[in-house]
């Protein structure tokens, strides 16, 4: 990592906010920079590192000055971005200094349940109590490219082990890897995603664009034609909707994704299933479920309206998943959903298969494309546990009402959507409605 560029807080600072726009709020003889200024013309506040005061360490005054900048930035209900580059607590001030991370812990968790918008962008390098803290609170977490950024700072443990820490864990590529990072972002092009995100929850912001949709599908008439039609390649998925709700995806980038959106002008947080992402591979796992929970939780936070996209073939089947407890994620996933306390709308985009699909289905009110679909097994499944072999499977989606008409004709799902732009329209309707949150009402015994 030795060529990793290290910035500067003032360096940092005129890569991100609008020039002339930085309010300071406090002086600069430490190791972090707090103010306020403006990204893409909308205020933030700020806390930056400045290394190059005690490695960025953080003591009693250091830590001080970040709690009274996060308060500060809570009172004037201003989101709140931190750019940590930090060895962690100063050691020469021992065990009150190491104390402050619990205080500004505190302040950020009062920030956050506020409903104020938190994010942070990992530095290089950052370590110790820092990242333990405050760095990684973040709603939604950057990271510099090449960035070393691990718990223990390599230094210590080499000394306190007598052997070298293992090449290549403590890089934000690797915790990128493993979803600890949500992306990886040069210096030079953060600001422009803040600015993005910025925009994106401005309820002033305006309308969305105005983009063509094409068809979902072709007319079906069974349910195992619907099964077959959602399953074919080319079909608009996530990534199609996505574009005309102009979303600004903040977390995940593979089966389960997260974002923030805008219908009728109003912003929102999208959680959804990638189809294409799933046919590459990567199921809805431990980890992605856990993408869809950090999702709903930020709907919650911030009192925005969540929409989620059911389009899945099922969850991760393995021993990796069993171990790792994909079965309680399923159900922390739906018994969040049902008690978000905003208001909720559910789109069964496609496929709908087991628990993957149910831990994303409850909600306020329900649109469904008119081939999707939504069973505990995929028909085949099905059709081997009641007859031992695939032969049934047509006659299983018939039996089990899984196709999205037999759901309407139930009650469970409230609009038949033939079009994306159709499915986009119900979106619309019912987010002009300003509709208000409601316990989800879908199950009938």
């Amino acid at each position: 990592m030795t060529g990793v560029e290290r910035l500067d807080a003032r360096a940092m600072l005129d890569a991100v906010i609008d020039e002339g726009s930085w309010e300071p709020w406090s002086a600069d003889d430490e190791s972090v920079r707090t103010g306020a200024a403006s990204v893409g013309g909308r205020r933030i506040a700020l806390v930056v590192s400045e290394f190059g005061v005690a490695g960025g360490s953080i003591g009693a005054v250091a830590g001080r000055r970040i709690v009274s900048a996060v308060r500060r930035a809570t009172t004037r209900e201003m989101p709140l971005l931190a750019m940590p580059a930090s060895g962690g607590t100063r050691m020469q001030e021992g065990t009150p200094a190491f104390l402050q991370m619990a205080a500004i812990t505190a302040a950020v968790e009062a920030h956050r349940e506020a409903g104020l918008l938190y994010l942070v962008y990992l530095r290089h390098p950052t370590t110790g109590g820092v990242f333990a803290s405050w760095g990684s609170l973040g709603d939604v977490t950057w990271a510099q490219p090449d960035a070393l950024v691990g718990f223990l700072g390599p230094k210590v443990y080499e000394g306190i082990h007598g052997e070298r820490f293992p090449e290549g864990v403590q890089t934000s590529e690797n915790l990128h890897r493993l979803g600890v990072v949500d992306d990886l972002i040069d210096p030079s092009g953060l600001g422009r995603r803040v600015a993005r995100v910025l925009e994106a929850v401005d309820p002033d912001a305006g309308a969305a664009r105005r983009m063509p949709a094409g068809e979902l599908a072709a007319q079906v008439h069974t349910a195992w034609e619907a099964v077959e039609s959602t399953r074919r390649s080319g079909r608009p998925g996530l990534a199609e909707l996505g574009r005309h709700l102009d979303a600004v995806r903040l977390i995940g980038d593979g089966a389960v994704q997260v974002a923030f959106g805008r219908a009728a002008g109003r912003p929102m947080v999208v959680v959804g299933q990638d189809r294409h992402q799933q046919a590459l591979g990567r199921t809805v796992s431990v980890g992605e479920l856990r993408i869809a929970r950090r999702g709903i939780a930020l709907a919650r936070r911030l009192r925005l309206p969540l929409v989620t996209v059911i389009d899945t073939d099922g969850g991760e089947l393995s021993v990796d998943a069993e171990e790792r407890g994909l079965a309680r994620q399923i159900a922390l996933c739906t018994a969040e959903l049902l008690a978000v306390g905003v208001p909720t709308l559910s789109i069964l985009l496609g496929q709908g298969t087991g628990g993957a699909a149910l831990a994303l289905f409850p909600a306020d009110h329900t649109v469904g494309a008119a081939d999707a679909w939504l069973s505990p097994l995929p028909p085949e499944g099905a059709s081997v546990i009641m007859h031992g072999d695939t032969d049934a499977a047509g006659q299983m989606a018939a039996d089990q009402s899984i196709w999205v008409r037999d759901l309407a004709a139930l009650g469970i799902i409230d609009e038949v959507a033939t079009t994306l732009a159709d499915v986009l329209g119900a979106l619309q309707r019912w987010a002009a409605a300003d509709p208000e949150p409601a316990f989800a009402r879908r199950v009938r015994v």
